[in-house]
């Protein structure tokens, strides 16, 4: 009889599938963020997962330093698991084919229907390659982007963002997005407060703003060059009232066109798309942190009403207010 590999019943099963080479900041980042994950987001709290590594072929695995690492569990990890993560490894980027491994693609094969996948950096290349990723945006390394366009067309990527949400299939970028990437799923299974707990023990951001097209090498602005850090951290603190684009540009003293191009560089995201974004992260702390009526979360957050704060919910998260806030606080109680 098997040896069952995941041994705490009701917590979510994590398997992180481990190849030669692998880069250990990537294995570190999953075990430490869903390791810290606490019921109630409390240090006392039940542990919310568990993590197990595995490999194609247990035993020793080599890493892109000056040791290895031991793993012990080989695929069958991968039929258990509820969430598995691919990592990428050094061999990906020199990948010229969309053609697996057999040991690899055997692998990918037990992963069972329904579970969660997702990729961090040329991970991607792995998923893509399984055909997982056929009819979803993806995104990997912004350094082999254009080799993962040619090499899997039917796949939608997006070199510029930090990582992708397809629902049941996930991607990250460089190696540092898989910390944003787990975070993710962390807030997408337990809300806000618990995700918020974990980058605060860990001291990492609970989210960073825009993509990665601001981590790729461009002429840097002279230093007098002016930044848009104030006119966001204005914002930040009035997101309830209205807010335009031309007023935004004037707490830098700039012009609409200059600010708008120096904000786009330092933050990924156009100033509207960032002012909406970072009201829907306060409405989704009202929702889940308070009883507050959807029609006052709308007002509080600057969305102004309810149909449009069910619009731009929708939009970014693909549910409504009202259903969000039963996912995380339970449906309200029976008058």
């Amino acid at each position: 009889m098997a040896m069952t590999i995941f041994t705490h019943p009701g917590r979510h099963r994590v398997a992180v599938l481990a190849r030669a080479v692998l880069l250990p900041i990537e294995l570190g980042i999953v075990h430490q963020l869903f390791g810290q994950a606490r019921q109630g987001a409390s240090a006392d709290g039940e542990p919310l997962y568990e993590v197990a590594t595995c490999s194609p072929t247990p035993g020793d695995v080599r890493t892109d330093g000056d040791f290895t690492v031991a793993v012990a569990h080989g695929p069958e990890a991968l039929a258990e698991a509820d969430t598995v993560i691919v990592l990428s490894s050094y061999e990906d980027y020199v990948q010229e084919t969309p053609a697996l491994p057999a040991p690899l693609a055997e692998a990918l094969a037990l992963i069972r229907p329904g579970a969660r996948v997702a990729s961090i950096c040329t991970g991607a290349f792995v998923l893509a390659s399984a055909g997982l990723l056929d009819g979803h945006t993806a995104t990997t390394h912004w350094r082999y982007t254009e080799l993962f366009a040619r090499l899997f067309p039917r796949v939608g990527l997006d070199p510029d963002v930090l990582y992708t949400d397809g629902g049941s299939v996930l991607t990250s970028a460089g190696c540092a997005a898989g910390i944003d990437l787990c975070l993710h799923m962390i807030r997408r299974d337990h809300g806000t407060a618990v995700a918020n707990d974990v980058a605060r023990r860990t001291v990492v951001p609970p989210h960073r703003e825009g993509g990665q097209v601001q981590y790729i090498r461009r002429p840097v602005p002279g230093r007098s060059a002016p930044g848009t850090s104030a006119a966001r951290d204005w914002a930040l603190r009035r997101l309830q009232d209205p807010i335009t684009l031309r007023q935004l540009a004037a707490r830098e003293s700039m012009s609409v066109r200059h600010f708008t191009r120096r904000f786009r560089e330092e933050v990924g995201l156009t100033p509207m798309d960032w002012l909406t974004r970072q009201r829907i992260e306060l409405a989704r702390e009202l929702l889940e942190e308070s009883d507050t009526p959807v029609e006052q979360v709308a007002a509080r957050t600057g969305l102004g009403t309810a149909a449009n704060l069910r619009r731009h919910f929708h939009e970014a998260l693909g549910v409504s207010p009202s259903a969000y806030r039963t996912t995380f606080r339970g449906p309200a109680p029976r008058s």
